[in-house]
């Protein structure tokens, strides 16, 4: 399987921590998100990774390459943005490199997790739908994505940070999805996935609600609690 790990963000709420370091690769422990990703990636079978780069590129461009040449069972291919062209923008400029994969994975490499993809993906391909999104329950939720899920885990909406939300499911940022995802992405960009893909899908994606640890590594007060609470291996 394939994977997209969307990692080009500024990281504007960690400064000064990401003044010279870029968000994708604050360390956990000493341990740089990015290799806490690939690492559980590749521990679920994921083959080959997409990686996303923008600000700071070259530390991370040495990353990749320091990666690639010590690994040989997972390889990642970097695509730079000059611009950023937002999540699903991102996504569709690069649709080739899952051509002829029936399923594929979209993550967020700003959310700290140890989430078992292997029942993730096993969950979607148990049903019809377009596309399964790993789901926590969190702790404010006006200031997530919030699905509704009917009994059979359909999600039958989706509303990006709600005023007034009907539950406290959210959108871990964590997606296995198929082909028809390119096909809810128009010419726009910067284009976002929460705000323009997401809500396309209510009534064709589903639910992966879990417990395991999840947090949006995107202030100073996440960083030092995740560098408390993260359960290393």
């Amino acid at each position: 399987m394939k994977a997209y790990l969307l990692a080009a963000g500024l990281g504007t709420r960690l400064r000064p921590l990401t003044n010279t370091v870029p968000k994708c690769m604050v360390p956990i422990r000493q341990k740089p998100m990015l290799a806490i990703w690939l690492d559980l990636l590749a521990k679920h079978g994921v083959t080959e990774v997409l990686i996303n780069t923008h600000y700071l590129r070259p530390t991370v461009s040495e990353f990749i390459k320091r990666f690639n040449e010590s690994h040989d069972n997972i390889k990642v291919t970097e695509f730079f943005e000059e611009t950023l062209l937002g999540s699903a923008g991102t996504i569709a400029e690069n649709k080739n490199f899952v051509a002829g994969e029936e399923n594929f994975l979209i993550c967020y490499a700003d959310i700290l997790t140890n989430l078992d993809i292997t029942e993730m993906v096993k969950l979607h391909k148990s049903h019809t739908g377009h596309l399964t999104m790993a789901l926590f329950h969190a702790e404010n939720p006006s200031a997530c994505g919030i699905a509704t899920l009917d009994k059979n885990k359909l999600i039958t909406d989706f509303i990006e940070k709600p005023q007034n939300p009907t539950s406290n499911l959210a959108n871990a940022g964590i997606y296995v999805t198929d082909q028809h995802f390119f096909d809810l992405i128009d010419d726009t960009r910067p284009q976002d996935i929460g705000f323009s893909v997401l809500p396309k899908l209510a009534g064709q994606m589903y639910g992966y609600e879990t417990d395991a640890y999840v947090l949006d590594v995107g202030t100073m007060e996440k960083y030092e609690r995740a560098q408390q609470e993260f359960p290393m291996d």
